[in-house]
């Protein structure tokens, strides 16, 4: 049952560098919970953490797609060790500057600096796509199981995070640092995976036709989980359940996890890659009626729950099928930059997402808050179809 997973990390040092990203970005995973509970705990200010986050949200979208045209033009190992190594000491310093009470502006730059972490779940699709470039079958199956880790971190990430900062405000962004350090370093330190350099000058830019296109569905992708994210916290808080908030949002990323590794378990076939893309995002549109439906019915905690499971299955087949398909389209030249390009646009976008969300919930209703996620599933899928003849010549 389990032999696409066993084709996939047939190359000796996958395991290796998969189990050492996996570690950085449970860290990542545990940022956001971590930076918004020690500072409400510390200064009891909702704004001054909204803030201290958005500057760390900030600090990524500049940061990655910078750093991935490092590592294209001098290679993963040239820039991940000097990059996880320099990103310890603002990490640590944040947990100081919290711990002292300093100024909001010294909290945001010590976020903002923090950032500078390399982008391990990039990079690891990059070695995937230079692995498997010539069995689309196990590239197929790496690039579900990486969709999978993600959702899995992002499932356990801020449990833990909630978890370590209940004992101490701090303790959780210690963790984050420990984490990010030794997987970005253990990453980098895995050379026999590491993708080859290309002369500068050869395709040094993310190319291809339909490259915007994908980057502006990853933006509305970006735009659903910002937005289903604060809807969810509104909505549990509104019903007497904000402590449940956390365990709904992990229900969402568990659905994904399983869709994804399930995904990865089946065979691909050539050609249909822009169908199945398309296929994804009206799925993905179409069960995030789900808590939209179940939050109007006021269908209580437990239906509520449900539909938050079901409506995350429809996030790792869309999310392995543009990347995938953002692989096929890049230069060999451009494919950390366009990678990092690609988790720059999700990441505006979620901050875009929250944003829009809580304009929408403080005018209408938490209930209400959910029309955006699905709108904005509709309007990723309305792009992808109306650009899908620039995506065709790429199918895999």
């Amino acid at each position: 049952m389990f032999s696409a997973y066993r084709r996939a990390f047939a190359p000796r040092g996958a395991l290796a560098f998969t189990l050492f990203g996996l570690l950085g970005r449970l860290g990542y995973a545990m940022q956001g919970v971590s930076v918004l509970t020690a500072v409400v705990a510390r200064r009891h200010s909702y704004a001054l953490a909204g803030t201290v986050s958005a500057a760390g949200l900030l600090g990524v979208a500049v940061a990655l797609p910078l750093l991935g045209r490092l590592v294209d033009r001098y290679g993963q190992y040239r820039v991940a060790l000097p990059s996880a190594l320099g990103s310890t000491l603002p990490q640590l310093a944040l947990v100081l500057l919290i711990h002292a009470q300093a100024p909001a502006w010294a909290l945001a730059a010590a976020a903002f600096a923090a950032a500078t972490s390399p982008n391990l779940g990039g990079m690891a699709r990059a070695r995937w796509a230079v692995l498997h470039r010539a069995d689309p079958a196990a590239l197929h199956s790496a690039n579900a199981l990486e969709q999978a880790l993600d959702e899995l971190c992002f499932t356990a990430g801020p449990v833990l995070g909630m978890l370590l900062c209940a004992a101490w405000p701090e303790a959780g962004l210690l963790t984050i640092s420990a984490l990010t350090t030794v997987g970005g370093i253990g990453f980098a330190l895995q050379r026999a995976t590491e993708p080859p350099v290309h002369p500068a000058g050869r395709a040094d830019r993310p190319g291809g036709r339909g490259v915007p296109t994908l980057l502006a569905v990853f933006f509305g992708t970006g735009l659903l989980f910002g937005s289903m994210e604060i809807s969810t916290l509104a909505w549990a808080g509104g019903h007497g359940h904000r402590s449940a908030a956390g365990l709904l949002l992990g229900l969402q990323a568990a659905g994904s996890c399983a869709a994804g590794l399930l995904l990865g378990l089946r065979a691909v076939r050539g050609g249909g890659a822009v169908r199945r893309l398309l296929l994804g995002l009206a799925a993905m549109a179409a069960l995030l009626l789900l808590p939209l439906t179940a939050a109007g019915l006021d269908a209580g905690l437990g239906g509520f729950a449900v539909a938050m499971l079901l409506a995350g299955t429809g996030t790792a087949p869309t999310m392995v099928s543009g990347m995938t398909l953002l692989t096929r389209l890049l230069p060999p030249g451009a494919l950390n930059a366009g990678l990092a390009a690609a988790v720059s646009a999700i990441v505006t976008g979620s901050s875009a997402g929250s944003a829009l969300g809580g304009l929408l919930i403080q005018h209408t209703g938490p209930a209400a808050g959910f029309a955006l996620p699905a709108g904005a599933a509709v309007l990723a899928l309305l792009l992808a179809h109306t650009a899908r003849h620039r995506l065709e010549p790429v199918t895999v």
